[in-house]
This record gives structure tokens, C-alpha cells and sequence, in this order.
């Protein structure tokens, strides 16, 4: 049964936000002046969070909304926002009735651009309607498309995958040195904190130099000697990587011997 809100003059009606965030994280507001309990989430009070006019259509354009708010919530904070724990975040916004606890979702959709300004930051909405512009159609390219471990690939994630421990780390350089044995091996791959403050957070590794191996995101300034992250290898999507550290060339998502644009600008000489 659909929930009818404003049927009477006067009803206690508040709007909630819930974030599902990539790292695994949970949250949920209301613009209520207490915290609600419903639907098996704990809707923490956040007057300061507006939403703006809610566009929904019947047709296959996207709906679009926005929500802005103050950056004094203990679960927000710029520190967050920066390190990108809410990017491309999952989140349902709806209208909930504070008296009898009655709730109806009115959008669904992903957080996009975030930008802060000052002590606010305002949360641009994609809705779900935003997959069906997406170009699915694969480009040919001289390296390989799909995600290593990802769709097309095939390779399993776990083969490749290991904790690893901090020996070292150079703040200046933003690299790191790990417990693990073949360090080149990571490169383009991904390293995810597993405590502290930054877990759940992923990098980057760029490259495997003197000072360990850097990373694309600045290292956090509470990382310490022996502390435990998540590593997983890296592939630099070429034909011959794929066939002889990989074995396999078979799911190679790519056209390595297409020629190129330099075909069309060649003009015949004389022998």
C-alpha cells in the first residue's frame, strides 16, 4: 500500500537521505529536529540538509535533484569529502511522516560532483535514468578495455589479491614500502587501507620507485610503521603482458595490431 502524504492541513512530514557509500558505509539524515528509527536505519537529525525540488518524468530523460547542506555533522566532514568517500555514493531520498513513522522513497540515484564551499557543501544527483546515456558500445584500442580482474578479463580477484604490512613510508615522495616481495608486480594496481582513519579508502600505484611505491592520492598524515593494508596487482593492458605473465591472451579485450591513424597520413613515394 502507497503511503498518501499531505492529505491533512497539518501533518508532521520530514524528508530523509540514505548514503550508501562504496567502502561499505551506511548513513542516513533526516531534516527532523530528533533522530528516527524506521525501516532498519537510525535517521540522524541534520536540519542543515536541504533538498532541492525533486524532478522526476515519465520519459527516458534523467530526473534531476540536488541536496546541500552544512558540513557540522559529525558524519560529514570536508576531510571526507576530499579523500572521496562519497564518490558516486548510492542514495535514496524520500518523505517520512515523524509521527507514525510512515515512509515512501521519492528518488533513487548516485552522488556526483561534490563541492564545498566554506562550512556547506552542495551534492550534485545523478538518478538511475543516467545509466541509459551511457555508451556501451566498445572503442577499438591498442591496449585492452576490460577492468583487470573485471568483466572480460576473467582472472580471479583473490589470485591476486594479499595484505600486506607498512615497512616504510615517505611522506615527501607519497610512496610507500610493503612487506611483499616483487613490488613491480603492483604497479597500476590498487592499494586499500584496512585500519586507521583511512579505511576503506583506495589508491592508485603509479610506479615502483627509490622510496617504494607511489600512490595517486597524498598519504594520510596518521599512517604508521606495521600498519595493515589490502594490495592488489596491476596489469598495464598490453598484449604481451597479458600473454606472458597473465596467459591470457585469449580474453585480451583489445586490437593490439589495428593500424593506426599514422595509416591515414602515409602518401606514396617514388622507390
Amino acid at each position: 500500500m502507497s503511503v498518501v502524504f499531505f492529505r491533512n492541513e497539518l501533518e508532521g512530514v520530514a524528508n530523509f537521505w540514505r548514503i550508501f557509500r562504496r567502502d561499505g558505509a551506511a548513513l542516513a539524515f533526516t531534516s527532523h529536529d530528533r533522530d528516527l528509527w524506521f525501516d532498519g536505519m537510525l535517521h540522524r537529525a541534520a536540519p542543515g540538509m536541504v533538498p532541492s525540488a525533486i524532478r522526476r518524468t515519465a520519459d527516458l530523460s534523467a530526473d534531476s535533484a540536488e541536496v546541500e547542506g552544512v558540513l557540522s555533522h559529525d558524519a560529514i566532514t570536508s576531510h571526507d569529502l576530499a579523500a572521496g568517500r562519497y564518490d558516486d555514493a548510492a542514495i535514496i531520498i524520500g518523505a517520512v511522516n515523524w509521527e507514525t513513522l510512515e515512509s515512501a522513497a521519492l528518488y533513487h540515484g548516485s552522488l556526483g560532483g561534490i563541492a564545498e564551499d566554506g562550512e556547506s557543501f552542495r551534492a550534485e544527483l545523478r538518478s538511475s535514468k543516467a545509466l541509459l546515456g551511457h555508451d556501451y558500445i566498445p572503442r577499438t584500442s591498442p591496449t585492452c578495455r576490460a577492468k583487470f580482474c573485471g568483466p572480460g578479463c576473467t582472472l580471479a580477484a583473490v589470485r591476486f589479491t594479499l595484505d600486506a604490512t607498512i615497512v616504510s613510508f615517505n611522506l615527501e615522495e607519497n610512496a610507500v614500502t610493503l612487506d611483499v616481495g616483487n613490488p613491480s608486480d603492483f604497479i597500476f594496481g590498487r592499494l586499500r587501507w584496512l585500519n586507521g582513519p583511512q579505511t576503506g579508502i583506495s589508491s592508485i600505484i603509479l610506479a615502483n620507485g627509490p622510496a617504494g611505491l607511489v600512490l595517486d592520492t597524498p598519504l594520510p598524515d596518521t599512517a604508521v610503521i606495521g600498519q595493515t593494508v589490502e594490495l592488489r596487482e596491476g596489469c598495464d593492458r598490453r598484449l604481451a603482458t597479458c600473454t606472458t605473465r597473465f596467459a591470457n591472451a585469449v580474453n585480451f579485450q583489445g586490437e593490439p595490431f589495428l593500424p593506426g591513424n599514422d595509416l591515414l597520413a602515409r602518401y606514396p613515394v617514388t622507390a
